[in-house]
Protein backbone atom coordinates (compact mmCIF):
# COMPACT_ATOMS: atom_id res chain seq x y z
CA UNK A 1 0.00 0.00 0.00
CA UNK A 2 1.33 3.45 -0.94
CA UNK A 3 1.21 5.87 1.99
CA UNK A 4 0.72 9.50 1.03
CA UNK A 5 3.24 11.85 2.69
CA UNK A 6 1.66 14.06 5.35
CA UNK A 7 1.27 17.73 4.41
CA UNK A 8 3.21 19.59 7.11
CA UNK A 9 3.25 23.27 8.03
CA UNK A 10 5.54 24.95 10.55
CA UNK A 11 3.88 27.91 12.28
CA UNK A 12 6.43 30.13 13.94
CA UNK A 13 6.55 33.56 15.57
CA UNK A 14 7.80 35.27 18.74
CA UNK A 15 6.24 34.86 22.19
CA UNK A 16 2.62 35.97 22.44
CA UNK A 17 2.14 36.83 18.78
CA UNK A 18 -0.98 34.64 18.42
CA UNK A 19 0.24 31.27 17.13
CA UNK A 20 -2.15 29.27 19.31
CA UNK A 21 -5.08 31.50 18.33
CA UNK A 22 -4.27 31.07 14.64
CA UNK A 23 -4.07 27.30 15.00
CA UNK A 24 -7.53 27.29 16.61
CA UNK A 25 -8.82 29.14 13.54
CA UNK A 26 -7.12 26.72 11.17
CA UNK A 27 -8.64 23.77 13.01
CA UNK A 28 -12.06 25.44 12.72
CA UNK A 29 -11.55 25.57 8.94
CA UNK A 30 -10.31 21.98 8.68
CA UNK A 31 -12.06 19.90 6.00
CA UNK A 32 -14.48 17.57 7.76
CA UNK A 33 -13.11 14.57 5.88
CA UNK A 34 -9.52 15.15 7.03
CA UNK A 35 -7.71 14.29 10.24
CA UNK A 36 -5.18 16.83 11.49
CA UNK A 37 -2.46 16.59 14.12
CA UNK A 38 -0.84 19.45 16.05
CA UNK A 39 2.57 19.33 17.73
CA UNK A 40 3.04 22.23 20.17
CA UNK A 41 6.41 23.12 21.68
CA UNK A 42 6.68 25.44 24.70
CA UNK A 43 9.64 27.26 26.23
CA UNK A 44 8.16 26.82 29.69
CA UNK A 45 8.10 23.53 31.56
CA UNK A 46 4.52 23.16 32.76
CA UNK A 47 2.68 22.85 29.44
CA UNK A 48 -0.28 25.19 28.88
CA UNK A 49 -0.85 25.65 25.15
CA UNK A 50 -2.57 22.30 24.59
CA UNK A 51 -5.24 23.32 27.11
CA UNK A 52 -5.60 26.73 25.41
CA UNK A 53 -6.22 24.89 22.13
CA UNK A 54 -9.16 23.23 23.82
CA UNK A 55 -7.96 19.65 23.63
CA UNK A 56 -8.53 17.20 20.81
CA UNK A 57 -11.71 17.80 18.85
CA UNK A 58 -13.26 15.71 16.11
CA UNK A 59 -10.53 14.70 13.68
CA UNK A 60 -7.83 16.53 15.65
CA UNK A 61 -4.96 15.08 17.71
CA UNK A 62 -2.83 17.44 19.85
CA UNK A 63 0.55 16.67 21.40
CA UNK A 64 2.76 18.91 23.53
CA UNK A 65 6.52 19.04 24.10
CA UNK A 66 7.37 21.38 26.97
CA UNK A 67 10.70 22.69 28.24
CA UNK A 68 12.61 24.63 25.58
CA UNK A 69 13.30 24.15 21.90
CA UNK A 70 12.31 20.62 20.85
CA UNK A 71 14.91 20.66 18.04
CA UNK A 72 17.80 20.54 20.54
CA UNK A 73 19.82 17.39 21.24
CA UNK A 74 20.13 16.68 17.50
CA UNK A 75 16.37 16.91 17.09
CA UNK A 76 15.66 13.66 18.96
CA UNK A 77 12.81 15.04 21.16
CA UNK A 78 11.04 16.42 18.10
CA UNK A 79 11.52 13.29 16.03
CA UNK A 80 10.22 11.06 18.82
CA UNK A 81 7.17 13.30 19.32
CA UNK A 82 6.46 13.42 15.56
CA UNK A 83 6.84 9.66 15.21
CA UNK A 84 4.47 8.99 18.10
CA UNK A 85 1.94 11.54 16.89
CA UNK A 86 1.94 10.16 13.35
CA UNK A 87 1.65 6.58 14.59
CA UNK A 88 -1.32 7.45 16.80
CA UNK A 89 -3.20 9.98 14.65
CA UNK A 90 -2.30 8.94 11.09
CA UNK A 91 -3.10 12.54 10.03
CA UNK A 92 -3.70 14.09 6.64
CA UNK A 93 -2.00 17.29 7.85
CA UNK A 94 0.51 18.05 10.58
CA UNK A 95 0.85 21.53 12.12
CA UNK A 96 4.04 22.16 14.11
CA UNK A 97 4.26 25.16 16.46
CA UNK A 98 7.82 25.66 17.77
CA UNK A 99 8.31 27.72 20.89
CA UNK A 100 8.58 31.46 20.32
CA UNK A 101 12.16 31.24 21.62
CA UNK A 102 13.08 28.18 19.55
CA UNK A 103 15.19 27.84 16.41
CA UNK A 104 12.85 27.41 13.43
CA UNK A 105 15.73 26.90 10.98
CA UNK A 106 16.80 23.85 12.98
CA UNK A 107 13.21 22.56 13.09
CA UNK A 108 13.01 22.77 9.29
CA UNK A 109 16.40 21.10 8.99
CA UNK A 110 15.19 18.13 11.02
CA UNK A 111 12.00 17.88 8.94
CA UNK A 112 14.11 17.92 5.75
CA UNK A 113 16.30 14.97 6.73
CA UNK A 114 16.28 11.95 4.36
CA UNK A 115 14.37 9.65 6.73
CA UNK A 116 11.34 11.97 6.58
CA UNK A 117 11.35 12.29 2.79
CA UNK A 118 8.57 9.74 2.24
CA UNK A 119 6.79 10.47 5.53
CA UNK A 120 6.07 14.19 5.46
CA UNK A 121 5.79 16.76 2.69
CA UNK A 122 6.81 20.23 3.83
CA UNK A 123 4.34 22.91 2.82
CA UNK A 124 4.35 26.65 3.49
CA UNK A 125 6.06 27.85 6.65
CA UNK A 126 4.12 30.64 8.36
CA UNK A 127 5.65 33.36 10.50
CA UNK A 128 3.35 35.45 12.67
CA UNK A 129 4.69 38.88 13.56
CA UNK A 130 3.31 41.85 15.45
CA UNK A 131 4.27 44.70 13.09
CA UNK A 132 4.60 47.08 16.04
CA UNK A 133 7.66 45.16 17.28
CA UNK A 134 10.01 45.97 14.40
CA UNK A 135 10.65 49.44 15.84
CA UNK A 136 11.76 47.91 19.17
CA UNK A 137 15.49 47.14 19.32
CA UNK A 138 14.87 44.21 21.68
CA UNK A 139 13.13 42.45 18.81
CA UNK A 140 15.07 43.83 15.83
CA UNK A 141 18.34 42.65 17.38
CA UNK A 142 17.07 39.26 18.56
CA UNK A 143 18.40 36.40 16.46
CA UNK A 144 15.30 34.23 16.91
CA UNK A 145 12.92 37.05 15.92
CA UNK A 146 14.86 37.58 12.69
CA UNK A 147 15.31 33.88 12.00
CA UNK A 148 11.54 33.37 12.17
CA UNK A 149 11.06 35.97 9.42
CA UNK A 150 13.90 34.56 7.32
CA UNK A 151 12.52 31.01 7.13
CA UNK A 152 8.94 32.04 6.35
CA UNK A 153 7.10 31.45 3.08
CA UNK A 154 4.14 33.46 4.37
CA UNK A 155 4.30 36.32 6.87
CA UNK A 156 1.15 37.08 8.83
CA UNK A 157 0.99 40.49 10.47
CA UNK A 158 -1.20 39.70 13.47
CA UNK A 159 -3.15 41.92 15.86
CA UNK A 160 -3.74 44.32 12.98
CA UNK A 161 -6.69 45.84 14.82
CA UNK A 162 -4.18 47.37 17.26
CA UNK A 163 -1.85 48.93 14.66
CA UNK A 164 -1.19 52.60 14.10
CA UNK A 165 -1.20 54.03 10.59
CA UNK A 166 2.56 53.41 10.26
CA UNK A 167 2.79 49.89 11.69
CA UNK A 168 2.51 47.97 8.42
CA UNK A 169 4.79 50.42 6.60
CA UNK A 170 7.40 49.88 9.32
CA UNK A 171 7.16 46.12 8.85
CA UNK A 172 7.43 46.32 5.06
CA UNK A 173 10.44 48.63 5.35
CA UNK A 174 12.08 46.23 7.79
CA UNK A 175 11.54 43.25 5.49
CA UNK A 176 13.13 45.18 2.65
CA UNK A 177 16.08 46.16 4.85
CA UNK A 178 16.55 42.49 5.78
CA UNK A 179 16.33 41.51 2.11
CA UNK A 180 13.28 39.38 2.84
CA UNK A 181 11.31 40.32 -0.25
CA UNK A 182 13.32 38.28 -2.72
CA UNK A 183 12.12 35.34 -4.90
CA UNK A 184 10.24 33.52 -2.15
CA UNK A 185 8.27 36.66 -1.28
CA UNK A 186 7.21 37.63 -4.80
CA UNK A 187 3.66 36.39 -4.24
CA UNK A 188 1.24 39.26 -3.74
CA UNK A 189 -0.23 37.42 -0.76
CA UNK A 190 3.09 36.67 0.97
CA UNK A 191 2.37 39.38 3.55
CA UNK A 192 -1.12 39.12 5.02
CA UNK A 193 -2.77 40.95 7.89
CA UNK A 194 -5.18 39.45 10.37
CA UNK A 195 -6.96 40.65 13.49
CA UNK A 196 -6.47 38.27 16.39
CA UNK A 197 -9.46 39.51 18.38
CA UNK A 198 -11.39 36.42 19.37
CA UNK A 199 -11.23 33.13 17.49
CA UNK A 200 -13.91 33.71 14.87
CA UNK A 201 -12.95 31.42 12.01
CA UNK A 202 -14.71 33.70 9.53
CA UNK A 203 -12.05 36.35 10.19
CA UNK A 204 -9.29 34.12 8.83
CA UNK A 205 -8.13 35.30 5.38
CA UNK A 206 -9.67 32.93 2.85
CA UNK A 207 -6.46 32.63 0.86
CA UNK A 208 -4.53 31.31 3.87
CA UNK A 209 -6.08 27.83 3.67
CA UNK A 210 -4.97 27.64 0.04
CA UNK A 211 -1.50 28.98 0.81
CA UNK A 212 -0.99 26.24 3.38
CA UNK A 213 -0.71 23.79 0.50
CA UNK A 214 2.04 25.63 -1.36
CA UNK A 215 5.44 23.92 -1.19
CA UNK A 216 7.97 25.29 1.26
CA UNK A 217 11.03 27.08 -0.10
CA UNK A 218 13.95 25.88 2.00
CA UNK A 219 17.69 25.46 1.37
CA UNK A 220 18.87 22.02 0.34
CA UNK A 221 19.64 19.91 3.39
CA UNK A 222 23.35 19.54 4.16
CA UNK A 223 23.61 16.87 6.83
CA UNK A 224 26.71 17.12 8.99
CA UNK A 225 26.48 13.43 9.83
CA UNK A 226 26.18 10.30 7.69
CA UNK A 227 22.55 9.55 6.80
CA UNK A 228 22.71 6.31 8.77
CA UNK A 229 23.24 8.32 11.95
CA UNK A 230 20.39 10.74 11.34
CA UNK A 231 17.63 8.31 12.20
CA UNK A 232 17.56 7.84 15.98
CA UNK A 233 17.49 4.19 17.07
CA UNK A 234 14.35 4.77 19.13
CA UNK A 235 11.06 2.94 18.96
CA UNK A 236 8.14 5.34 18.77
CA UNK A 237 6.85 3.87 22.01
CA UNK A 238 10.11 3.87 24.00
CA UNK A 239 10.21 7.57 24.87
CA UNK A 240 7.25 9.83 25.58
CA UNK A 241 8.29 13.46 25.90
CA UNK A 242 4.71 14.67 26.38
CA UNK A 243 3.87 12.43 29.33
CA UNK A 244 2.74 14.78 32.06
CA UNK A 245 3.77 12.92 35.21
CA UNK A 246 3.43 15.41 38.06
CA UNK A 247 4.90 14.89 41.50
CA UNK A 248 2.75 17.20 43.63
CA UNK A 249 4.17 18.26 46.98
CA UNK A 250 2.20 18.06 50.23
CA UNK A 251 0.50 21.35 49.30
CA UNK A 252 -0.77 19.95 45.99
CA UNK A 253 1.66 22.03 43.89
CA UNK A 254 4.49 21.60 41.39
CA UNK A 255 6.96 24.32 40.39
CA UNK A 256 9.23 24.20 37.32
CA UNK A 257 11.65 26.66 35.72
CA UNK A 258 13.70 27.08 32.55
CA UNK A 259 16.33 29.45 31.15
CA UNK A 260 17.63 29.99 27.62
CA UNK A 261 17.99 32.51 24.78
CA UNK A 262 18.29 35.28 27.38
CA UNK A 263 14.87 34.48 28.87
CA UNK A 264 13.70 32.94 32.13
CA UNK A 265 10.51 31.04 32.85
CA UNK A 266 8.87 29.83 36.02
CA UNK A 267 5.61 27.92 36.15
CA UNK A 268 3.31 26.30 38.67
CA UNK A 269 0.74 23.51 38.52
CA UNK A 270 -1.96 23.46 41.22
CA UNK A 271 -4.02 20.33 41.74
CA UNK A 272 -7.79 20.65 41.05
CA UNK A 273 -8.60 21.30 44.70
CA UNK A 274 -7.35 24.89 44.24
CA UNK A 275 -9.77 27.62 43.20
CA UNK A 276 -8.52 31.10 42.25
CA UNK A 277 -10.35 34.36 42.92
CA UNK A 278 -11.04 35.50 39.36
CA UNK A 279 -11.29 39.25 40.04
CA UNK A 280 -8.18 39.42 42.22
CA UNK A 281 -6.21 37.29 39.76
CA UNK A 282 -7.09 39.66 36.91
CA UNK A 283 -5.89 42.68 38.88
CA UNK A 284 -2.60 40.98 39.71
CA UNK A 285 -1.95 39.78 36.17
CA UNK A 286 -2.54 43.29 34.79
CA UNK A 287 0.11 44.62 37.19
CA UNK A 288 2.82 42.26 35.93
CA UNK A 289 5.78 43.56 33.95
CA UNK A 290 6.80 40.40 32.09
CA UNK A 291 7.56 39.28 28.57
CA UNK A 292 4.69 36.80 28.72
CA UNK A 293 2.20 35.41 31.21
CA UNK A 294 -0.21 32.62 30.40
CA UNK A 295 -2.45 30.40 32.45
CA UNK A 296 -5.33 27.97 32.48
CA UNK A 297 -6.98 28.25 35.87
CA UNK A 298 -9.95 26.98 37.84
CA UNK A 299 -11.61 30.06 39.34
CA UNK A 300 -14.68 30.91 41.37
CA UNK A 301 -16.30 32.07 38.10
CA UNK A 302 -15.38 29.11 35.91
CA UNK A 303 -12.32 27.92 33.99
CA UNK A 304 -10.30 30.67 32.32
CA UNK A 305 -7.46 30.83 29.82
CA UNK A 306 -5.38 33.97 30.41
CA UNK A 307 -2.74 35.55 28.18
CA UNK A 308 -0.70 38.69 28.91
CA UNK A 309 1.73 40.12 26.36
CA UNK A 310 3.13 43.67 26.52
CA UNK A 311 0.49 44.66 29.03
CA UNK A 312 -2.36 43.42 26.80
CA UNK A 313 -4.46 40.78 28.56
CA UNK A 314 -6.95 38.43 26.92
CA UNK A 315 -9.22 35.97 28.70
CA UNK A 316 -11.07 33.04 27.17
CA UNK A 317 -13.57 30.66 28.74
CA UNK A 318 -12.54 27.00 28.70
CA UNK A 319 -14.70 23.92 29.05
CA UNK A 320 -12.54 21.66 31.17
CA UNK A 321 -9.04 21.25 32.61
CA UNK A 322 -7.37 18.67 34.84
CA UNK A 323 -5.57 21.28 37.00
CA UNK A 324 -4.54 24.95 37.12
CA UNK A 325 -1.32 26.04 35.37
CA UNK A 326 0.34 29.44 35.40
CA UNK A 327 3.63 30.56 33.88
CA UNK A 328 5.73 33.72 33.55
CA UNK A 329 8.48 34.40 31.02
CA UNK A 330 10.85 37.31 31.67
CA UNK A 331 14.10 38.74 30.37
CA UNK A 332 15.45 38.87 33.94
CA UNK A 333 15.57 36.33 36.75
CA UNK A 334 12.27 35.60 38.49
CA UNK A 335 11.81 35.64 42.26
CA UNK A 336 9.82 32.42 42.33
CA UNK A 337 9.16 32.48 46.08
CA UNK A 338 7.50 35.90 45.92
CA UNK A 339 5.34 34.90 42.94
CA UNK A 340 4.39 31.61 44.56
CA UNK A 341 3.32 33.33 47.77
CA UNK A 342 1.16 35.71 45.76
CA UNK A 343 -0.50 32.87 43.86
CA UNK A 344 -1.32 31.11 47.12
CA UNK A 345 -2.89 34.31 48.45
CA UNK A 346 -5.09 34.49 45.33
CA UNK A 347 -6.42 30.97 45.76
CA UNK A 348 -8.12 28.76 48.30
CA UNK A 349 -7.99 24.97 48.60
CA UNK A 350 -11.35 23.29 48.61
CA UNK A 351 -12.12 20.13 50.51
CA UNK A 352 -14.27 17.41 48.98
Amino acid sequence: MIIKPIATNVITGFLGVGKTTLIKRLLANKPVSEKWAVLVNEFGEVGIDAALLGGSGAGVEIREVAGGCMCCAAGVPMQVAINQLIAKAKPDRLLIEPTGLGHPREVLKVLSEPHYQNVIKLKSTLCLVDARKVTDARYREHDIFNQQLEVADIILATKADLYTQDSLSDLKDYLQQKNLQGPKFNKASSLLTVSMAGVDSAALPRELMTLLNEPAVIPAAKPSKPASLLTPKISVFELDYSADVLDFDERGMVSKSNVGEGAYSCGWVFDPSYEFNFDELQVWVKSLEVLRFKAVVITDEGIAGINLVDGEMTITELDDVMDSRLELICLSQINAKVIEAKLLSLSSRLTF
